[in-house]
Formats: structure tokens, C-alpha cells, sequence
């Protein structure tokens, strides 16, 4: 998944995740969100995002997390940061890429 950085924001973003809040980290393990990382590509503040999913429901998984009070406590300290792409699909704020390539 990919999203713009606000250019401005660059320095709070990389604090906010320096500490991740412990409930935001709770809620994605707890609904089978597994080995989650963000990489930040400057200086076009690109913010690319991959995670593994270990369940059988990813809608009914995504909606718990974003109904979760800490973790829409954070997204209101994370979106204002983000910058989402036009050409994102329906529903979706970062936007979802097809994988074209995997090796293991």
C-alpha cells in the first residue's frame, strides 16, 4: 500500500512511529496483522506499506481495528500527515497495489 507524506510533516511522522502506541500495536495483533512496516522514500515522501494477514475475514479485521478508540485516537494524530492518492480506489485511504512479483 502507498500514500503521499505531507512535506511539512515528515518530523512528526517519523516521531509518532518512533513510539507506536501500545493499544494502536494491540489492535493489529489481535485482528491478525503481522510483521507490519512502513518505509519512507524521501524526497518525495512516499510512504510504501506492507503487512501479512493471518485470518480468514481482512474486511471484517480492518473494520475492529478502525473501530478501535486508541487506534482512531492515532489516526486522527496520523492522517493530517497523509496526502492520499487521487486514483486510490473506493473506500480506501492509503491505496492498495497489486502484487505483480513475490519470491520466496
Amino acid at each position: 500500500m502507498v500514500i503521499r507524506l505531507k512535506p511539512d510533516r515528515v518530523t512528526q511522522y517519523r516521531r509518532l512511529h518512533a513510539d507506536v502506541w501500545p493499544g494502536v500495536l494491540d489492535a493489529m495483533r489481535r485482528n491478525g496483522w503481522r510483521n507490519f512496516d512502513i518505509f519512507l522514500k524521501e524526497p518525495e515522501n512516499l510512504l510504501f506499506g506492507t503487512f501479512e494477514y493471518h485470518g480468514n475475514d481482512f474486511a471484517a479485521a480492518a473494520r475492529a481495528i478502525g473501530a478501535d478508540p486508541e487506534t482512531q485516537r492515532w489516526l486522527r494524530e496520523t492522517d493530517p500527515c497523509q496526502e492520499p492518492f487521487a486514483t486510490r480506489r473506493p473506500g480506501e485511504w492509503w491505496a492498495y497495489m497489486d502484487n505483480i512479483f513475490h519470491m520466496d
